[in-house]
């Protein structure tokens, strides 16, 4: 069966990576196509990521600070939880991303396949509808975008009702009486953090010696000891022995590093241990496509080692961000149309992560940048000495900069605290104009402003003294 059309780029997925790549496309003059499997555009950013859970963590935020509203003269009672509401709102905003991605695609003149699509070669992909309808679809180029999925534990199956994953808790009917979190990335720590304001009780464990491990080892001992004293049990260090069900929900059997063994019991589990890139059945091994570890293998331009194919997002061996998906997708695209652009610096990539306190980073850690030789200049201001944190009666955290010593040159930002996956752009931008703390300081920073924190910390990196501590 030949193709029916041909374009200049079909996109396999529509989530934060394939359709910003579609729209750049468009824009550049290519005639696109997006294969998604899903009946709704967004992929899983949209329909089961970043946007259903931000919502939750809004309502977990407003819960907690009418908890709190009298002690700023603001006395609010029967303050509770509707969760069916909380769980409409959640649906309401997925929709309205969604239905805005659809938007997008029109008006860029994309046109939008749905079925499963996979490679049939180079420049031919086949699509199949939910009844089982065949199309195939040529173009010059293919850009890979499917994404990723939870990644389970590997002796205990995932059965959405007692165990769950991070699509499944999105769904869930009522609070739990308990909750353990597997896993203490992003997905792990915000989920704990919504529950726990819930009302749920909270334990979190977690195979590494530290919350947050891939954050800087200040943040992590900071945001460990804002959810003991929230009431969220942390065990790190610890391994996952054995699960079993029961009647009241799951016993799990841990053992830290140093040997001892402690049970868990929880009405329901959550495994967020990471997720797993949705490379299989796609066709990559007929085209030989290089992969490793179920990853697509690219170069700086997203490039595979078939030439007219792309990848980017998290099917690739970068972070799972949404915006890095995004960035990818856009320097993909520029490199098929032969226009200028810029391969991405992993090193300047925001990482944001929406729990309570907030926390956020880009560049190296101090402990990286040791590694990487710098004779490294540390700057450190907390929040509680922000008049603007004080307002708003959200003082924990601190703002933390990583320079070298020699130059000034800005390393790493890292930031816990109120506000801090908004305050962390003021960085990426510092970053990439290769800013120094000296020009931090000098920039004027408004009064009073949370940013005034980011002030603080790069006056005394370059200086060692903070004005206002």
């Amino acid at each position: 069966m030949s193709a029916k059309e041909t374009y200049d780029l079909v996109i396999i997925g529509s989530g934060p990576g394939g359709y910003v790549a579609a729209i750049r496309a468009a824009q550049l003059g290519m005639r696109v196509a997006v294969v998604e499997k899903d009946a709704s555009l967004g992929g899983v950013c949209t329909l089961r990521g970043c946007i259903p859970t931000k919502a939750l963590l809004h309502t977990a935020d407003l819960l907690e600070e009418a908890r709190h509203g009298a002690d700023v003269g603001v006395a609010a009672r029967d303050v509770r939880l509707d969760l069916a509401a909380a769980m409409k709102h959640k649906a309401k905003v997925v929709r309205q991303s969604s239905n805005g991605v659809a938007y997008l695609m029109k008006k860029n003149n994309v046109d939008v396949r749905t079925g499963f699509g996979s490679l049939i070669d180079g420049n031919t992909v086949s699509v199949v509808a939910a009844d089982g309808t065949e199309t195939k679809v040529a173009a010059r180029f293919v850009l890979i975008a499917t994404g990723s999925k939870p990644r389970g534990l590997p002796s205990t199956a995932t059965d959405h009702e007692t165990i769950l994953d991070s699509d499944s808790i999105l769904e869930i009917k009522e609070v739990p009486k308990s909750l353990l979190v597997v896993g203490s990335g992003a997905v792990g720590v915000e989920f704990a953090s919504v529950f726990a304001r819930f009302g749920s009780k909270v334990s979190m464990v977690e195979m590494l010696p530290r919350l947050v491990p891939l954050e800087d080892e200040e943040v992590s001992k900071e945001l460990q000891a804002s959810f003991r004293k929230h009431g969220i049990a942390c065990s790190v260090d610890t391994k996952i022995e054995r699960v079993e069900k029961t009647a009241a929900g799951v016993e799990v059997i841990a053992r830290t590093n140093g040997g001892k063994t402690e049970s868990i019991k929880a009405e329901k589990m959550l495994v967020a241990i990471g997720r797993q890139p949705l490379s299989e059945k796609i066709g990559l091994e007929k085209l030989g496509v290089a992969t490793e570890r179920g990853y697509i293998s690219i170069d700086g331009n997203c490039r595979t080692n078939v030439p007219s194919v792309f990848a980017i997002g998290d099917v690739v061996p970068t972070p799972w961000l949404a915006h890095v998906a995004s960035a990818e997708g856009i320097v993909a695209v520029e490199t098929m149309a032969g226009v200028e652009t810029r391969p991405l610096n992993y090193d300047q990539v925001p990482g944001c992560t929406y729990c309570h306190p907030e926390v956020a980073s880009i560049g190296l850690t101090e402990a990286k940048a040791r590694e990487r030789g710098h004779d490294v200049q540390i700057g450190k201001f907390p929040f509680s000495a922000v008049g603007k944190a004080r307002v708003m009666n959200d003082t924990e955290g601190f703002v933390k900069i990583v320079t070298d010593k020699k130059y000034g040159e800005v390393l790493g930002v890292h930031i816990v605290g109120p506000r801090a996956t908004d305050l962390i752009a003021e960085a990426g931008a510092a970053m990439n104009l290769e800013a120094t703390a000296e020009d931090l300081v000098r920039t004027i920073h408004a009064h009073p402003t949370l940013s005034e924190a980011v002030h603080g910390a790069a006056e005394a990196a370059a200086t060692g003294h903070a004005i206002h501590i």
